[in-house]
């Protein structure tokens, strides 16, 4: 399954790119981009576990950018 989420308040593309390889070892993450330029989080994920992986990716994303904030 494949989910793109808004995102607010990234503040830099390196921060993105930390984000990015975070997102890409959750369990059940099969792919994450993060663009910074258009404040987009791609996922492709195991559909199984959607609910799991969609709190992971918020709980990382504020664990590490804490300003960040994601729309679904």
């Amino acid at each position: 399954m494949t989910k793109t989420l808004k995102v607010c308040n990234l503040d830099c593309a390196n921060c993105a790119a930390k984000v990015e390889r975070a997102l890409n070892k959750i369990y059940g993450v099969n792919s994450a981009s993060v663009n910074f330029f258009s404040q987009k989080i791609t996922l492709e994920y195991d559909e199984s576990i959607c609910d799991s992986v969609i709190d992971d990716v918020k709980r990382v994303c504020k664990k590490i950018e804490p300003d960040m904030e994601i729309r679904a």
